[in-house]
């Protein structure tokens, strides 16, 4: 399990932070006329030690998100909330699906038909439904993961196949640029294709696919503004993330 970082955050300056993120969400849903509970707080906590996930839970926070599957199964039995949901975000090899299976909640990066497959066979195996999100490429970088915009219908098709997952929406991640503006063109672009993803297939299959998971630090509010219902937040909240060893 990863060890705490000397320089990790206390719990009355993490929670001054999330008070802090939540009045930015609050500004960018007022802007985009929306009511500020329309948009989760998801707390990225990758790298951070277990103290993290419990931070989360202590303070009201529905769930925590990790982007690697052993990570997760290192400090979730660490942690002290039992009722804390774990979120997968970070890229799924099929080979790890039976573990992430088991360890999360949701898993928000499914993008190909092979780990639709794996993820299905696997929550059968536990006997469970596994709730997903379909990781979609909405922005083209080449640099990111996620499904094609033009296979997401097939894909999501295939996921409302599957017995032992419950499709919930979508998740993207917009590219980078090479100035402030670029990036923030990018990332305008990036979460309206995504919502227009949503928007058409929801009454096409007549599933809701009401989450949108879109959106970190630098970006939240052109993703609140493109609906999104799931901000990831991780530096924000528990400040640098500790340099590997």
């Amino acid at each position: 399990m990863p060890a705490s970082a000397p320089d990790f955050v206390s719990y009355q300056e993490f929670i001054r932070r999330v008070a802090a993120v939540h009045a930015l969400i609050a500004a960018a849903c007022a802007a985009a006329g929306r009511a500020a509970h329309t948009v989760e707080l998801l707390a990225v906590t990758k790298t951070h030690p277990v103290a993290a996930a419990d931070y989360a839970a202590r303070s009201s926070l529905r769930a925590v998100g990790e982007n690697r599957v052993q990570e997760a199964a290192d400090k979730r039995p660490h942690c002290t909330a039992p009722t804390l949901a774990w979120e997968l975000i970070g890229h799924l090899q099929s080979n790890k699906a039976k573990l992430a299976a088991q360890l999360f909640d949701r898993v928000q990066s499914v993008d190909s038909e092979k780990l639709l497959h794996h993820l299905d066979r696997a929550a059968a195996e536990l006997g469970k439904i596994l709730p997903v999100l379909l990781q979609i490429n909405a922005g083209h970088d080449p640099a990111k993961f996620g499904a094609d915009l033009i296979d997401a219908p097939r894909l999501a098709e295939l996921a409302l196949t599957k017995k032992n997952l419950r499709l919930d929406g979508f998740m993207t991640i917009a590219p980078l640029g090479a100035t402030p503006a670029e990036t923030t063109a990018h990332a305008r672009r990036t979460f309206a294709n995504l919502r227009s993803l949503r928007d058409d297939l929801a009454p096409r299959l007549a599933v809701p696919l009401r989450e949108l998971s879109m959106g970190m630090s630098g970006d939240l509010a052109e993703a609140i503004a493109a609906g999104s219902t799931q901000v990831r937040i991780g530096t924000a909240l528990f400040g640098s993330r500790p340099t590997p060893a």
